[in-house]
């Protein structure tokens, strides 16, 4: 699953969008206080995490983009 598939998913689950933030795809605007997230890492590889109190938390690092959204989805549904 890449980040536009999981965005797609998340939509048909009804998971209100300011729940998540997916880099280069879904970015809400204004930020929310508090989200879930997955965006590539400093290694080149994927993370997702929590933004909380504006702060990011990375939860887990991923070796591929597919591994990060299906945890993120994991997370959200």
């Amino acid at each position: 699953m890449d980040r536009r598939a999981l965005h797609t998913a998340l939509v048909e689950a009804h998971i209100p969008g300011g729940y998540y933030w997916i880099e280069g795809v879904h970015e809400p605007s204004p930020t929310p206080t508090d989200f879930l997230f997955v965006r590539r890492g400093p290694d080149g590889g994927w993370e997702t995490g929590a933004f909380e109190r504006g702060a990011y938390d990375v939860l887990t690092r991923h070796p591929d983009e597919a591994a990060a959204c299906g945890h993120l989805l994991e997370l959200l549904v």
